[in-house]
C-alpha cells in the first residue's frame, strides 16, 4: 500500500500549544476580565460576510480589500469574504438585528481574522483580534472609556511599560475636507519626488502619504501642513475634550500629528498603542473614531468608536507564564484499584478538584508525571488500600504521605 503523505500546515497560519497557547489563553483572560469591569457587553459575529460589508466599510481601493481579502464565492453564487477585521460585520450587524434600540452600545469580541499578506514575526493570514466597540455615543467620554479601557487592558496583562499611546485628532468634516485640499495641494507640488504608491494616493487618499514608510516621501510628508490650522473650534474642542478625560483618568498620552486614518468615515480621535519590543511591528493596539461608517453601509449617521489589538503580538510581549497546574494525579496501582479510579477521579473533578490519572508505568514513572503536570498531591490506590477504604495522599512539595479514609479525601484536597 503506498504511503500516504501529510499535507503541511497552510503558510501563513499557526498551531498554538504550550507556552504559545498559555500566553495566548492569558490575553484573552485579561481582556474578558476588564471587559466585565468596563460593562462592555460580548457579541460574536460571523467569521465570514457578503464581501460588500467589508468593501463598503475598508474601501474599494485599500490594500485590505483589493490584495488581502480572502474572497470566494459560494455554491449559491454569492461573493463572500472572510473576516479581515471586526467592526464592519459589527456595524452591519447593529443595522440588520435591530439594535439601534440599545444605544449607546459597548460591545467587545475576540476571535480569528484573516488577511492574505505575506508572513512574518507576529504576523500571519489567520490571526487573532480582541475588538472593543462604542456604537451611538457622540461624546467625547466614549472615545476616553475606550482608551482608558485600551490601558488598563495592558496593565493587567503587565506589559504597560514601555507601550506608548499615541494620539490625534482627524477633526470634523469640515476640518478634514479642508486639511485634505491643503495635502493634496502640497504633496501636488512634489508629485515628481514622491513614491509610485504616494504618486497613486495622491487624488484618492492623500492622507495615507503621511504615514509612508518610503524614503523618498518622508522629506515631504514631515513638511506638509498639520491638521491645527484648519480644526474647527468645535473639532479642537472635542479633542481638548479626549485629552483632558485621559489625564484625569491618569492615562499617559503623547500627540503624534501624522498618525492618520485614511478612509473618509474616520473623524475626531486616532490613537496607537507602540512599543519598540516588536522591532518594526511596533503597533499592538489601534483604533479611532468612525463617524462615518455606518452611515456608509447604508444606514443612518451613527457616531461610533473603536479599537483592536493582535492577540499574537500582545501576547508577543508576555513574560513566559507558569505552566498550568492540578490539584492532583490518582495512580491506581492494580485491576482492582483501576476498576475503581474512573470513579474516585469522576467524584474529584465534580467537586471542582482538577485532577487527572497516571495509569501507565511502574510507581517511579507514575510520581514523575504527577510532578511534570504541577499536581500537589499524588493520590495512591492499590490493593492494600482499598481493602481498608483509604488512599495514600502524598503532598509532593514536601514529599510527606498520609492515609485519607475515600470518603474524605475531597474534603482533604480542598482543604490543603
Amino acid at each position: 500500500m503506498a504511503r500516504v503523505e501529510t499535507p503541511n500546515r497552510i503558510r501563513g497560519t499557526q498551531d498554538i500549544f504550550g507556552d504559545e497557547q498559555r500566553r495566548f489563553a492569558r490575553v484573552l483572560e485579561a481582556f474578558e476580565k476588564v471587559r466585565r469591569l468596563f460593562a462592555f457587553q460580548r457579541v460574536d459575529v460571523p467569521v465570514f460576510e457578503a464581501t460588500a460589508v467589508f468593501a463598503r466599510s475598508l474601501g474599494e481601493t485599500t490594500d485590505v480589500v483589493s490584495k488581502e481579502m480572502y474572497t470566494f464565492e459560494d455554491r449559491g453564487g454569492d461573493s463572500i469574504t472572510l473576516r479581515p477585521e471586526f467592526t464592519a460585520g459589527i456595524a452591519r450587524a447593529y443595522l440588520t438585528e435591530g439594535w439601534q434600540q440599545y444605544i449607546p452600545l459597548k460591545l467587545a469580541t475576540a476571535g480569528p481574522v484573516f488577511r492574505y499578506e505575506r508572513p512574518q514575526k507576529g504576523r500571519f493570514r489567520q490571526f487573532h483580534q480582541i475588538d472593543a466597540e462604542v456604537i451611538g455615543a457622540a461624546e467625547p467620554a466614549a472615545d476616553v472609556e475606550l482608551l482608558v479601557f485600551a490601558d488598563q487592558l495592558l496593565r493587567e496583562l503587565g506589559i504597560s511599560d514601555g507601550v506608548t499611546l499615541q494620539l490625534n485628532t482627524l477633526g470634523d468634516a469640515e476640518t478634514r475636507d479642508a486639511w485634505r485640499a491643503a495635502l493634496i495641494t502640497h504633496f501636488g507640488q512634489h508629485k515628481a519626488d514622491l513614491s509610485a504608491e504616494s504618486q497613486a494616493r495622491l487624488e484618492r487618499n492623500p492622507l495615507r502619504i503621511l504615514d509612508s514608510k518610503d524614503p523618498r516621501d518622508r522629506p515631504i510628508a514631515n513638511a506638509a501642513p498639520d491638521i491645527d490650522a484648519y480644526l474647527t473650534s468645535e473639532a479642537g474642542a472635542f479633542f481638548e475634550n479626549v485629552t483632558k478625560g485621559l489625564d484625569a483618568a491618569g492615562v499617559a498620552w503623547t500627540r503624534n500629528a501624522r498618525l492618520v486614518r485614511g478612509l473618509d468615515y474616520y473623524r475626531h480621535t486616532a490613537f496607537e498603542f507602540v512599543t519598540d519590543r516588536l522591532g518594526a511591528q511596533g503597533t499592538v493596539l489601534a483604533g479611532g473614531r468612525y463617524d462615518g461608517l455606518i452611515g456608509a453601509l447604508g444606514g443612518p449617521d451613527t457616531p461610533g468608536v473603536g479599537w483592536a489589538a493582535g492577540v499574537e503580538r500582545l501576547a508577543m510581549l508576555l513574560d513566559e507564564p507558569a505552566a498550568e497546574r492540578i490539584d492532583a494525579v490518582l495512580i491506581p496501582m492494580g485491576e482492582a484499584a483501576e476498576a475503581r479510579a474512573t470513579g474516585i477521579l469522576a467524584d474529584l473533578r465534580r467537586a471542582g478538584i482538577a485532577a487527572d490519572m497516571a495509569f501507565r508505568g511502574n510507581m517511579k514513572r507514575r510520581l514523575a508525571r504527577a510532578d511534570a503536570q504541577g499536581a500537589r498531591f499524588a493520590i495512591i490506590i492499590g490493593d492494600n488500600e482499598l481493602a481498608k477504604g483509604v488512599a495514600s495522599l502524598k503532598a509532593l512539595e514536601p514529599g510527606t504521605q498520609s492515609e485519607v479514609s475515600l470518603g474524605d479525601l475531597v474534603g482533604v484536597l480542598k482543604a490543603g
